[in-house]
């Protein structure tokens, strides 16, 4: 959620929720929507410190007090447990979300037999989604299956955002990507893509640059991460 947001957000329920529903949950969601509909609240339950309640707002966290008065922006950390009890709640938003993405949408290069999974946001022009692309025979030959999305950096409408739309609607879109990542031409190509939907995406799940590679269990691994250091990280956290 940007900055700005948070703030008016604040601003706006601190002057016009004083009075509390017996619903809490209700009231909340209420509170939040009448301000800003187009929020998207995914869910709103009890925090573990009284009085407070986690709100998700796609896969961002924020905690509201009961009253609707007060918003908090920041992690909360279980010192004794040693955890990051927002970083969980974000981790499993963005879990679901990307297992919800249609096979059909996003470029794989899979092994014969898969041992992980990894969602990567990348763009054609990026140096180091290149590097990445040079890992991927060991990778896979490591039992890890890579699922591409696009996120053209320079944004939509952009000749980079163009060129990913064509290597989707490749006939063959691996040798596409391939040949892209490897500094060839792309063949210009015209199709019902999800380009579009995957930078949008990537924009609501926080991505600020690529390659952003996001483990099964949706932990995030910003930029690149070399072959052993990824399925170092995979065997710890993704089982």
């Amino acid at each position: 959620m940007r900055p700005g947001l948070i703030l008016l957000l604040t601003a706006a329920l601190f002057f016009g929720t004083a009075n509390a529903d017996p619903d809490r949950e209700d009231f909340l969601r209420k509170a939040i929507t009448d301000v800003f509909p187009d929020v998207e609240i995914t869910r709103i339950k009890p925090a573990p410190i009284p009085g407070l309640y986690e709100v998700m707002l796609g896969t961002e966290m924020i905690y509201l007090s009961e009253d609707g008065r007060y918003i908090l922006q920041g992690d909360l950390i279980d010192l004794g447990e040693k955890i990051n009890l927002s970083e969980q709640e974000r981790e499993a938003a963005r879990k679901r979300v990307l297992e919800s993405i249609p096979a059909s949408e996003t470029i794989d290069f899979v092994p014969g037999a898969a041992q992980h999974t990894v969602y990567v946001f990348t763009d054609i022009t990026c140096g180091y989604c290149q590097l990445f692309h040079r890992d991927m025979a060991e990778l896979n030959g490591r039992g890890v299956a890579v699922r591409y999305l696009a996120f053209p950096r320079a944004g939509v409408d952009s000749e980079s955002f163009r060129d990913m739309e064509s290597v989707w609607c490749a006939a063959d879109p691996n040798e596409a990507m391939t040949l892209a990542k490897g500094g060839r031409p792309v063949k210009p190509a015209q199709c019902d893509n999800p380009v579009r939907r995957q930078y949008e995406l990537g924009q609501t799940l926080g991505v600020r640059g690529t390659p952003a590679i996001y483990l099964e269990n949706g932990r995030e691994m910003p930029g690149y991460v070399p072959p052993d250091d990824l399925i170092e990280a995979l065997n710890q956290y993704a089982g």
